[in-house]
């Protein structure tokens, strides 16, 4: 019982405990909610009084600021006023002067206008005074309007003809001063290191025979000797009274050796049958051949030239027996190479593609029989053929002044030619050619307005005119000249150069009583 009692007290006194302990927490924690409440209202006053006091600095501030600012517009407001209305006064016063200014203006415009009409009438006054006084003047003078202008004209014209002329002829002496010094030089010293032979070859080939009675021999029973040679070796054999020789013809200087060779070789052997022609005339075309190949290497061995085609090698060797003008082509081909290599040797260049350009620039000759064109048409397509280098194939072009040079190479070329060609001795003409060719240069001076005489000298080289002194004038001398070489150039062939030499010359007479 008591346990029981003392049980119930104990859990009575633990309840009682616990809902005082709860009571007192509870108290405890209103106080302290209470407390945190007073505090932050405390600060929440704080802060609004804060913020009101904040709010109040502000609106100050701002207040401030916006007086200054509109104080500073205010300023400038002004300030824009007082530019607005120096502007207006500016703007007032151009205004002013403009107006001024247009006036002005039109006054001078009716002044001008005055003056315009009284200089019409002036002007209307002189043309009706120039054209009573270009009256007068055609009836004083006996020219016409047209006639006085076409006099003055013509006076002009001559004027400026003299001033031309006279500086053509300044400048052309000073630069053939100069061009003659150096190509002088130049040329004079190419000639004199190359010293090449000057022999005239014809077209026929004679053969020696020992006695007269040879000849029956190559005629042969019927003429079948001559036949055989003929029909064998496509020459004619002449065999005329001339003694103790025959005279053997053709185009191609190759068949005329090979003929020449034969026959003496048959004269030697004293066989001449058909069959004993036959082999003698095989021989000798193989002799012939030997002999244009070892020509050939000559050529290519003298001007020390590498690479050459052995196709052109035997074309230069047949040069040998081909001659232009009676001068052997091989032997004015190889001068004309030395030539080439000693100018650009001279002209500090180089003289390789030069020298073989020269060596090669009469290639065509020595199959112009066999094709068609002329030398130069046919040298230029060889060269193409064997991929020659294309300086040389303009060379070759141009020597004969077919285009108009565009290298150095091809000028060296045309130079060493024409020196090659025109020396003394190296070339001849037919005298029936040669008489053309000098009537065909007379003709030619003759038809130019002025000439009245003319004449062809020192072998076609030079030609001496004299004009009408009456029609041709001092100043008109040096374009007459010009105009003469122009056509001498454009419509002759000719070997070398030609010195056209005009003379001037006023004569008067009378006689004393």
């Amino acid at each position: 019982m008591n346990l029981s009692l003392i049980i119930f007290c104990g859990l009575l006194l633990g309840v009682l405990s616990f809902f005082f302990g709860v009571y007192y927490r509870k108290k405890a924690a209103e106080s302290v909610i209470i407390s945190a409440e007073n505090e932050a209202t405390r600060i929440v006053n704080d802060a609004v009084k804060l913020a009101e006091t904040k709010k109040k600095d502000a609106i100050l501030e701002g207040k401030d600021e916006i007086l200054k600012q509109r104080s500073e517009f205010d300023k400038e407001l002004a300030e824009r006023r007082k530019e607005i209305l120096r502007q207006e006064k500016r703007i007032q016063q151009k205004e002013e002067t403009l107006d001024k200014k247009l006036e002005q203006v039109e006054t001078k415009n009716e002044s001008i206008a005055h003056k315009h009409k009284i200089a019409q009438e002036k002007l209307n006054e002189a043309e009706s005074i120039q054209k009573r006084e270009t009256v007068l003047l055609e009836k004083i003078s006996g020219f016409s309007k047209d006639q006085a202008k076409e006099f003055l004209l013509e006076k002009l014209d001559n004027e400026l003809n003299l001033e031309k002329a006279i500086k053509i002829k300044t400048f052309e002496e000073e630069l053939k001063d100069e061009s003659d010094k150096k190509a002088r030089e130049i040329v004079s010293l190419a000639i004199q290191r190359c010293a090449a032979d000057h022999v005239a070859e014809t077209t026929i080939a004679v053969v020696n025979l020992p006695n007269d009675e040879m000849k029956g021999r190559i005629i042969g029973r019927e003429g079948r000797n001559v036949r055989a040679i003929e029909s064998l070796t496509g020459v004619d054999l002449i065999i005329d009274d001339t003694p103790e020789a025959i005279t053997i013809s053709t185009f191609d200087p190759i068949r005329r050796e090979i003929a020449k060779l034969a026959i003496e070789k048959l004269i030697q052997d004293g066989r001449i049958h058909p069959s004993k022609i036959e082999e003698m005339i095989e021989k000798a075309k193989r002799e012939i051949n030997a002999l244009i190949k070892a020509e050939g290497e000559r050529a290519v061995l003298e001007t020390r030239l590498n690479s050459m085609h052995p196709d052109l090698i035997k074309l230069l060797g047949q040069l040998k027996f081909r001659t232009s003008f009676g001068q052997n082509v091989l032997n004015h081909s190889l001068e004309v190479a030395f030539i080439c290599g000693m100018i650009c040797s001279e002209l500090g260049l180089e003289p390789v593609i030069a020298k073989r350009a020269g060596l090669l620039h009469d290639i065509g000759k020595a199959a112009d029989h066999e094709m068609e064109g002329s030398h130069v048409e046919i040298g230029v397509n060889i060269a193409k053929k064997y991929k020659e280098n294309s300086a040389v194939i303009h060379a070759i072009q141009a020597h004969h002044g077919d285009v108009e040079p565009k290298t150095v190479v091809a000028c060296i070329v045309q130079a060493a030619d024409a020196i090659s060609a025109a020396r003394p001795g190296a070339r001849r003409e037919n005298i029936e050619n040669y008489i053309k060719r000098l009537e065909k240069l007379e003709e030619l001076a003759l038809s130019f307005d002025g000439v009245e005489r003319c004449f062809a000298i020192q072998a076609g080289r030079e030609i001496r005119i004299i004009v009408k002194p009456e029609i041709i004038k001092d100043e008109a001398m040096i374009p007459l000249a010009r105009n003469i070489c122009k056509k001498v150039e454009g419509d002759l062939d000719y070997p070398g150069q030609i010195k056209v030499n005009l003379i001037r010359e006023s004569r008067t007479i009378d006689y004393a009583k």
